[in-house]
């Protein structure tokens, strides 16, 4: 049976595809006593208001007839944001070339704490490439606990 995240991900590609926009990422939590299902969209040029609640205007009904979820939810239909985790390969590679904070679960070989600055150089599935000054070093993805770029620079 196929999780939530992934089933909502599954029935919201079309719709962001139709629309011109990239379905970013998919997350369901609880916080507090509430759950959240949230939907994340991207585009180039930028999401606007609108396309947040197009999105969520044509999702909504698919949603309550494939009823996926067991408990009540609150949609939200947002943008990625201008400061992003960048969780996937193609995540990763769309943003070759920029600098992205990195964060390790350990502090690496050569590297002085867990979190550094660098440049995204290349990415697969079981590595990463950067290059931090005139050094480029290459880590096991197993070993990333999370990339974050900042576009507003």
């Amino acid at each position: 049976m196929a999780s939530v995240v992934e089933t909502v991900k599954e029935l919201a590609r079309p719709i962001t595809d139709e629309l011109g926009l990239d379905l970013w990422d998919v997350e369901f939590k609880k916080e507090g006593s509430s759950y959240f299902l949230r939907i994340f969209i991207d585009r180039d040029e930028g999401v606007s208001i609108n396309d947040c609640e197009n999105v969520s205007r044509t999702i909504d009904p698919i949603l309550d007839e494939v009823d996926p979820i067991e408990q009540s939810y609150c949609l939200e239909v947002c943008s990625a944001g201008l400061i992003r985790e960048l969780k996937t390969t193609a995540h990763i590679n769309k943003f070759i070339g920029r600098t992205a904070e990195i964060g390790f679960y350990k502090v690496p070989e050569g590297l002085k704490s867990k979190k550094t600055e660098a440049e995204l150089i290349s990415a697969n599935d079981d590595n990463i490439t950067i290059r931090i000054g005139d050094d480029e070093k290459t880590f096991e993805r197993k070993a990333i606990s999370k990339i974050k770029i900042d576009l507003v620079d």
